[in-house]
């Protein structure tokens, strides 16, 4: 890592170029490629400019400002001019990338642009998880945007202008559902909206990351609110729909445990098993067989 000392002056920031050329908007999209170059590897610096990549294959790894981020699939990773970046590990990504700088953004006469919060940023954040239909939103948005970029339409930075407003608003309401801290009522809104997608979906997702997804949060942010709310652990609340829809199978009918494994969403019972033993303290059919006898 290259350490900047007092020689350097300051965290060196660079432009919005193409072929040396500077740009206000600049799109590419990505297949098997490297999001940046070599030339500033292992090396702090800023953009001069706001820059979105939207990832759907790819590894690897950076660091904004103290905080390490291993690239993932379904992520939008954004940035900010003031944020500070340290690149750690290169490898191939698909995917689009999209930056843009101030003078882009005061083409928007209004203003609003630049008060939204994946502009404004106040929880220095930098990925933004997105559930299978926010992913296939910004990447049509994205298609479009590139599409325009790439002809020489008649009012093209107009039209791209009008695409950025969607996507950046689009992007401000999962920023502020990911980052923005929940009051109490709030909190108990999101308990609420997690137990309503437990029940449609618990045969089918047993982790909370999936959940958290759905609800466009991280699964860290869900966890303490859920927490917070019902002095149970998020994970808690799906096993124990589990283990109630497991217990009233083998109440109620006569299908094996591993039927019932499987009907649950348990590839392996084996491990069916080994769950309802460990949250019920028996095996299922010890469990079968004693309740029926309370019931003789």
């Amino acid at each position: 890592m290259h350490l900047l000392t007092a020689s350097d002056l300051r965290i060196p920031t660079y432009p919005l170029e193409t072929n040396g050329q500077a740009e206000s908007l600049q799109i590419r999209k990505m297949s098997g490629v490297t999001v940046h170059g070599q030339n500033d590897l292992l090396i702090s610096h800023r953009k001069g400019y706001y820059f979105l990549v939207l990832l759907w294959e790819g590894s690897g790894r950076h660091w904004i400002d103290t905080t390490a981020y291993s690239l993932q699939p379904h992520t939008l990773y954004f940035t900010v001019p003031r944020q500070v970046i340290l690149k750690e590990e290169l490898h191939p990504v698909s995917g689009f990338n999209l930056n843009f700088t101030e003078e882009f953004l005061a083409l928007d006469g209004s203003g609003t642009l630049r008060q939204l919060p994946i502009i404004q940023n106040p929880h220095n954040g930098h990925a933004l998880r997105l559930a299978p239909a926010d992913m296939a939103f910004v990447q049509d948005i994205l298609e479009k945007m590139y599409a325009e970029y790439q002809a020489a339409h008649p009012w093209q930075y107009t039209m791209l202008l009008a695409y950025l407003n969607v996507l950046l608003v689009y992007l401000s309401r999962l920023y502020t559902a990911q980052y923005h801290p929940l009051d109490a009522a709030d909190g108990a809104v999101l308990l609420g909206k997690f137990r309503t997608r437990i029940e449609e979906s618990f045969t089918q997702h047993h982790d909370v990351g999936t959940y958290a997804d759905m609800l466009h949060l991280s699964a860290g942010h869900l966890s303490e609110v859920v927490k917070e709310q019902s002095g149970k652990s998020a994970i808690a609340h799906i096993h124990e729909r589990l283990v109630v829809e497991a217990k009233r199978l083998l109440f109620h009918t006569e299908q094996s445990s591993k039927e019932i494994a499987f009907q649950l969403g348990f590839e392996d019972a084996s491990y069916f098993n080994r769950f309802f033993k460990r949250l019920t303290q028996q095996t299922p059919l010890q469990y079968r067989h004693g309740v029926r006898e309370m019931y003789q």
